[in-house]
């Protein structure tokens, strides 16, 4: 490939993904739960309690809009307050079991979604797009820069 058409390949990869994105965040908020309190239903979930300040770091937030979703989280009854492990100063964030349940419907959802989707392209094109994914890691996950 020329740099030139890479350089196309990649605003069209992007703009793809972008929208692959969006549509498994469609899927997986409902009226129940936006897609920003599903973010930290599964940051608390994959990396363990948090504080609250920890979660708007990982998240590129403010602290101050941490705080809002950390309130809704809490008055739904899917997180709740912790005194730190380690530290008696902190309070850490946990999910309840009502925040675990949420969490697995929102993933359940949203792989839902996917599934349907993948199921509805043809045999050639579901091979593709697997491979296609299996690159997408190699990318993601290889120290490449």
């Amino acid at each position: 490939m020329t740099r030139k058409s890479i350089e196309l390949a990649v605003v069209d990869f992007n703009h793809a993904i972008g929208m692959l994105v969006r549509r498994a965040r469609v899927a997986a908020s409902s009226d129940e739960i936006s897609w920003s309190e599903v973010a930290v239903l599964n940051r608390i979930a994959k990396h363990g309690p948090s504080t609250t300040a920890d979660l708007a770091r990982a998240q590129g937030m403010r602290p101050q809009s941490m705080r809002t979703i950390v309130a809704a989280l809490e008055e739904s009854g899917w997180i709740e307050r912790r005194p730190h492990a380690t530290d008696g100063r902190q309070v850490e964030l946990h999910l309840t079991p009502k925040g675990s349940a949420m969490h697995k419907r929102a993933g359940d959802a949203k792989r839902t979604w996917l599934a349907q989707a993948i199921s509805s392209l043809n045999e050639h094109d579901q091979e593709t797009l697997f491979y296609a994914g299996e690159i997408i890691k190699r990318l993601v996950e290889e120290d490449r820069f």
